[in-house]
C-alpha cells in the first residue's frame, strides 16, 4: 500500500459557517473535539496567522507535545496552523468551512492534514520521533488521523448544534 500524504474528511454541520469557524478556531477547546489532543497552551489571546500554542496530546499510555503555528485564520472561511517538532515541520492540519445552506443555516466542514514529512532536512528525524513518541510509524499515521478526524468533525458536529 502506498503512503498516504494528504487525508481529508467532511461534514455536514446544521449552523452557520461563523459558528463553525468560532469552534474550530478556540484553540483551547480542543481538547474537546479531538481524540487525541488533551490540553493546548495558546500565547496570547487573540487568535489569528502567527499565533503559536503548544498541543499536548495522548495515544493509550503515551504522552508528547508539538509546537504550533496558526498560518490561516479567516472567520467563517478558513483555520489552519503548522506542526513542528523540535522545529522540524511535521504537519499542516487545517479547516475549510462551507456556507452550503441556502436560506437554512447548514455547512460543509472539511478538516484536513497534509504529511510534511518529506523531502526536508530532518523529515527522516522527525519520522523516528514521532514513532518513539507516539507509537505510529509515519507510514501509518494518515490511516489513524483519518479515523481521528472522523470522530473529531462528529464531536465539532455535535458541539456546534447543540449550541
Amino acid at each position: 500500500m502506498e503512503r498516504e500524504w494528504v487525508v481529508e474528511e467532511s461534514v455536514a454541520v446544521e449552523a452557520g459557517p461563523r459558528a463553525v469557524y468560532a469552534a474550530v478556531a478556540d484553540l483551547r477547546r480542543t481538547r474537546e473535539w479531538s481524540p487525541e489532543v488533551f490540553s493546548t497552551w495558546v500565547r496570547g489571546r487573540a487568535v489569528r496567522p502567527g499565533t503559536k500554542f503548544v498541543g499536548f496530546n495522548r495515544l493509550g499510555w503515551r504522552v508528547w507535545f508539538t509546537t504550533c503555528e496558526v498560518t490561516v485564520a479567516v472567520p467563517g472561511e478558513a483555520f489552519a496552523f503548522r506542526v513542528s517538532s523540535f522545529g522540524i515541520p511535521v504537519a499542516l492540519w487545517g479547516y475549510r468551512i462551507e456556507d452550503v445552506g441556502g436560506d437554512a443555516a447548514r455547512t460543509r466542514l472539511t478538516e484536513y492534514w497534509e504529511d510534511l514529512r518529506r523531502g526536508t532536512r530532518g523529515a527522516g528525524l522527525v519520522s523516528l520521533l514521532g514513532k518513539v513518541f507516539t507509537g505510529v510509524p509515519a507510514a501509518e499515521r494518515a490511516a489513524l488521523n483519518r479515523t481521528g478526524m472522523r470522530a473529531t468533525l462528529g464531536r465539532i458536529k455535535a458541539g456546534v448544534e447543540r449550541g
